[in-house]
């Protein structure tokens, strides 16, 4: 089977720098596939990313040594399973909240005896190899996402699930999650960045990933130095929207800047 060279990279202790898609088109996956990213996640929670253009963004992602990743749109055993069968080699789960989520979201993504996943891996063959079914348990990825108000008294319950991977922030969700705005880049102080600090710590003790988005590269920068292994920065759209703003700014004078502060 192919090997998972996002896993090669957390081995060794490194950190793979992740970008985000959104938009449902394999050109612009292709093109963004092609920029040197280690990582590219399709986002089917909150981009516009159905199935049918999920296959043929994979596939565009394909033609280079980019690790394809998914993040699904819930904790859902058929969503999981079906963008695996596709090729994704990894998946983010959002809003996981205890162990026992975490453990469905596990074994959702694994083959029996440690999981229930149903055999199918119609593009997963292709992508992966002939084995895969043999290698797949240990070379997919599974990321659960922190950021609900539960799943902050249940951090050691969650990062201890078997065959977790780690865990991977979603800071607007976190923010809402302890009473604040959503919004990203949480400056030192800001009540959101100690709790992000707190889920980091957590990670460390119990020997997982941890992941986290960020909207600018310096940002993510500082993440890294802070000990994250996983860091997302920007996604597709907000790249296509910042340079076309950044155009025009020079013209027209009046031209707001991006500010970078959502998806």
């Amino acid at each position: 089977m192919r090997k998972n060279k996002l896993k090669e990279i957390f081995k060794q202790g490194g950190t793979a720098i992740n970008g985000w898609l959104q938009i449902p088109n394999s050109f612009t996956a292709e093109l963004m596939a092609n920029q040197n990213w280690d990582s590219l996640t399709l986002d089917m929670q909150h981009g516009v990313i159905d199935y049918s253009h999920a296959i043929s963004m994979l596939q565009a992602i394909s033609t280079t040594d980019v690790v394809p990743l998914a993040r699904v749109n819930w904790n859902e055993p058929g969503q999981i399973m079906k963008i695996l069968d596709a090729g994704a080699y990894g998946i983010i789960c959002p809003m996981v909240s205890n162990r026992k989520e975490a453990e469905n979201f596990v074994q959702a993504c694994m083959y029996p005896p440690r999981g229930y996943r149903s055999y199918g891996p119609i593009r997963g063959l292709v992508y992966g190899g002939l084995d895969y079914a043999d290698e797949a348990n240990s070379e997919i990825l599974k990321f659960a996402m922190i950021e609900t108000k539960e799943s902050l008294d249940n951090l050691d319950e969650i990062m201890q699930t078997p065959g977790l991977d780690g865990i991977y922030i979603g800071p607007a969700d976190l923010s809402l999650a302890v009473g604040e705005k959503p919004s990203f880049d949480k400056p030192e102080g800001d009540p959101v960045y100690e709790v992000i600090m707190k889920i980091l710590e957590h990670a460390k003790k119990n020997k997982i990933i941890a992941g986290i988005q960020n909207a600018q590269p310096e940002y993510a920068q500082k993440m890294i130095k802070k000990g994250f292994q996983l860091v997302t920065v920007g996604t597709d759209q907000r790249f296509m929207t910042a340079a076309a703003k950044a155009a025009l700014s020079i013209i027209r004078k009046d031209q707001k800047k991006d500010t970078g502060k959502g998806y």
